[in-house]
């Protein structure tokens, strides 16, 4: 490693895969649950499970995103991190808010009480106290990152990755508004929720895409750069106004069924530059990179989030076609694929590169490694389908039909059961990622002997 501050990554990172497994087991549990519904349903009802499941996903990939800025704004800045005391301060009141969110969620805790319990908003239900430590966290996060890229060199990378975390701490800001009015509650609601995904997210995602592909293809920085600013240009222009894809029946004017239909019909394009980024710098690429299986993840990153985010999200974005399929599984079909192609398998790609210079050694166990990728997009990617397919099926009987909804989903379970199968897959390659990045493959060769991974490759 060129600079020793990166190491604060690893902690970031190790966090981020607890986590992950957490949080995929909480997806199986839950799956279950749809084919069983009597499944624990004393001890840890079906709406703690989804809250566990779709908070601990967003901690981990925000883990991830903290992690991967402290590994590569080093490298792009050319200093070490302002202060890796706060890092590790930020790390800490993190973990500590995420034991107090489980801990307050299984055990129905402080019920009804304005600061220690659980709000009802979906994927907001943080206790306020706990928003409080992660508005804290992101503040010592953004001055330690600032202050490191301001006192070194700026590159579009930084500049970029920057400009998405901010975006994320000040957007999460509106999770303390919350209004009496349910329309306004909901217009505000999404502020947080659409302008993190399908808006600064996309940003950070694009500089860290950017960074891989500058390291493991070897392309000209200012190539990349070109591109880079390309894909912020039409996620922003794209992503802010297709917000208005979610006010089409909360209550909001009728124009925004206009405006949501055009510009999210248009948030296919930012995706699509990114797939075609990632193939287009491999091609052109001098490099010979031995780290075959982070090379893998980050095409595999593109391609899933193009049709997760892209393809899935264009079919039901529509306010004609999104009047009947609003809410039903193919809902849950374009969430799924979308988070596990745009910004799961991009902190596993980072994960994947970063490991082995952190613990300065070659990359190892990469066909486990890359098994994985397929277990885990092979699993996401049929889970999708039978989704979607119940997704059809559902919106027919019920929104066309006009049959009730326990009798539509007493219908539905043949395909409960193969998203089950397919979560299993899923989660065996969780854990299997997990082992080829922690456990070390026998020496062939005396360690001494070792050619280690430079960073500069």
């Amino acid at each position: 490693m060129k600079y020793e501050s990166q190491k604060i990554a690893y902690a970031y990172f190790l966090a981020a895969m607890i986590l992950f497994v957490v949080q995929v087991s909480g997806g199986l549990l839950a799956g279950w649950i749809y084919v069983a519904p009597n499944t624990l349903s004393e001890v840890l009802p079906f709406n703690v499970v989804r809250m566990l499941h779709t908070n601990s996903l967003i901690v981990w990939l925000l883990l991830g995103f903290f992690g991967a800025a402290y590994f590569l704004i080093p490298e792009e800045s050319g200093r070490e991190i302002h202060s890796p005391a706060i890092a590790y301060y930020q790390l800490a009141i993190l973990v500590l808010g995420t034991l107090g969110v489980v801990v307050t969620y299984v055990f129905d805790l402080f019920q009804g009480n304005f600061l220690l319990g659980k709000d009802g908003r979906e994927f907001l239900e943080q206790p306020l106290w706990v928003k409080i430590g992660i508005v804290v966290a992101a503040l010592m996060f953004l001055y330690n990152v600032s202050m490191t890229v301001l006192a070194g060199k700026k590159t579009a990378i930084t500049n970029v990755l920057l400009i998405g975390l901010w975006g994320i701490a000040l957007l999460f800001l509106f999770a303390f508004y919350n209004p009496a009015n349910l329309s306004l509650d909901k217009m505000y609601w999404w502020y947080v929720v659409h302008l993190w995904v399908e808006g600064v997210w996309e940003l950070v995602m694009a500089a860290i895409l950017a960074y891989l592909m500058l390291k493991l293809t070897g392309v000209d920085r200012e190539v990349v750069e070109k591109w880079l600013y390309v894909i912020v240009g039409t996620s922003l222009f794209t992503g802010i106004l297709g917000t208005g894809h979610h006010y089409y029946w909360i209550g909001a004017p009728g124009y925004w069924q206009w405006i949501g239909s055009i510009f999210s019909t248009l948030e296919i394009v930012p995706f699509f530059l990114m797939m075609v980024f990632s193939f287009v710098m491999v091609w052109k690429g001098r490099r010979d990179h031995p780290n075959k299986a982070a090379l893998l993840w980050s095409l595999g990153t593109t391609t899933l989030a193009f049709f997760g985010a892209g393809v899935w999200g264009f079919l039901h974005t529509l306010h004609g076609v999104n009047y009947y399929t609003h809410g039903t599984q193919i809902t849950a079909a374009h969430g799924h694929l979308a988070f596990f192609g745009a910004y799961v398998s991009l902190n596993l790609a980072i994960f994947t590169y970063a490991f082995p210079i952190m613990r300065n050694r070659d990359p190892y166990n990469q066909v486990l490694n890359m098994a994985s990728f397929w277990l885990m997009s092979g699993g996401m990617a049929f889970m999708t389908f039978v989704l979607t397919f119940a997704g059809t099926i559902q919106t027919h009987l019920q929104r066309v039909m006009g049959q009730n909804y326990m009798e539509v989903q007493d219908q539905l379970v043949l395909f409960y059961y193969m998203r089950f199968g397919a979560g299993i897959a899923v989660v065996l390659g969780a854990i299997l990622f997990v082992y080829a990045i922690l456990v070390p493959q026998r020496e062939a060769i005396e360690p001494g002997k070792r050619d280690v991974l430079s960073p500069a490759e």
